[in-house]
């Protein structure tokens, strides 16, 4: 392990333990006390002792209540009886909405006009009045620091606060109380607000516990401030929960010097790892939710032998999302595929290659001809067939079958 190139000394003195420990005390009862739990498969699979600290079963399905509260907690006043607001289209509204509502805080959450109607009613279930404004989340910010003025109403950031940050800290406080043996930790990390309160809070129990830094890909933000790198930022990432394009400026000084490395995670690794969450765990997370076992498997020589804690940082999943992720889970293990033959376009050609997949007990699940678009000759045509097999092996042997009978075969592969 290695520390960041660019930034190599954190500032402790904006953040502490006792910080994270008074937020502990003073959100106890309101949030979830989420468990910690030791995956015997995920550890057999890894080469490591992997337990998975469950934030996706706060009542919003994140831990970013945590941090809500605690800042809302901390206002006084008329601060607090005038109310709150954010700009978020996330995890962060839904917290801030739900505790705001509970403690009779009013709540005013900015999100841009193209966020999901799903978010907004979701945001809106919970208590919070959601004003619609920009085309981007740097418009809806904007226009959300503009009412903070107007309106006479205290900002919450979702990341970059240390009230914010302290709140989030008290998962690695719960994870190290329930499990004290656990010996490197894997920090996913968007703005720096969960990274940088349990960073703080494990160092302080644990001086020399591991901490892993994780993003996506697509959104190495803080990757390229720490690392002093300059890799290109953006893309439709599954883990919308981590992609920021600027991280926070308090929060980076914060994990400055505090994580042992960094490393990133692809789509197809995220996919795959919130696919076998549901497979193994039964438990659905977000994209930027199985980020931190996306680590795991991507960097096996880096955890094995170890006794890792993975957050799961929240369940906020579309489920035509969801559903999308777990099909091509199985497209890429085998199980379903999707077979392109050319054929003769004459009666019995296709008769034949069905009884292929008949001998290999291979289920059809759709059939296409496509006769025109083709760079065939009039009387070929080409079909794509969409089937569901045991395993890849099977899979293979129908392949192979197939192309010993003269057919040309090719499988339309996922990226």
């Amino acid at each position: 392990m290695h520390p960041p190139a660019a930034l190599n000394t954190s500032d402790t003195s904006l953040l502490t333990a006792d910080d994270v420990r008074a937020a502990a005390a003073r959100i106890a009862g309101a949030v979830v006390r989420t468990p910690t739990l030791y995956s015997q498969t995920l550890s057999a699979m890894t080469g490591a002792d992997i337990y998975l600290k469950f934030e996706n079963l706060q009542f919003t399905a994140a831990y970013k209540e945590r941090g809500a509260l605690n800042a809302m907690l901390l206002l006084g006043g008329n601060k607090i009886n005038r109310g709150v607001i954010a700009a978020s289209a996330g995890n962060h509204a839904q917290g801030l909405s739900y505790h705001g509502t509970r403690l009779g805080v009013p709540v005013t959450i900015v999100m841009p006009k193209t966020t999901p109607t799903i978010k907004v009613m979701q945001t809106e279930s919970v208590g919070g009045t959601v004003v619609l404004e920009g085309e981007s989340f740097d418009e809806a910010y904007a226009h959300a620091r503009k009412l903070e003025i107007e309106l006479g109403l205290t900002f919450i950031h979702p990341f970059d606060d240390p009230h914010v940050a302290a709140g989030q800290g008290t998962v690695a406080l719960e994870m190290l109380e329930d499990v004290p043996e656990l010996d490197m930790l894997v920090l996913p990390v968007g703005g720096g607000g969960l990274s940088s309160g349990m960073g703080t809070m494990a160092r302080a129990i644990k001086p020399e516990i591991g901490l892993i830094g994780v993003e996506a890909e697509l959104f190495p933000s803080m990757f390229n401030l720490l690392r002093g790198e300059n890799r290109p930022i953006g893309g439709d990432t599954l883990a919308e929960g981590i992609a920021v394009f600027e991280p926070g400026a308090f929060t980076s000084k914060v994990l400055a010097g505090l994580l042992d490395d960094f490393v990133l995670v692809s789509e197809s690794q995220l996919e795959g790892a919130l696919a076998l969450l549901l497979q193994i765990e039964k438990t659905v997370v977000e994209g930027a939710g199985a980020a931190g076992l996306a680590a795991v498997l991507a960097n096996r020589s880096l955890f094995d032998g170890r006794k890792v804690g993975i957050v799961l940082s929240g369940g906020n999943i579309d489920t035509r999302l969801l559903a999308n992720v777990l099909l091509r889970d199985l497209a890429r293990s085998g199980r379903l595929a999707r077979l392109r033959l050319t054929l003769q376009d004459r009666p019995g050609a296709l008769f034949k290659v069905m009884k292929e997949f008949d001998a290999h007990n291979i289920n059809i699940i759709e059939i296409w001809h496509q006769r025109i678009f083709t760079h065939l000759p009039a009387k070929g045509l080409i079909t794509d067939i969409e089937c569901e097999a045991r395993d890849r092996e099977q899979l293979d042997g129908l392949v192979a079958a197939l192309r010993a009978k003269g057919y040309a075969v090719s499988q339309v592969e996922l990226n």
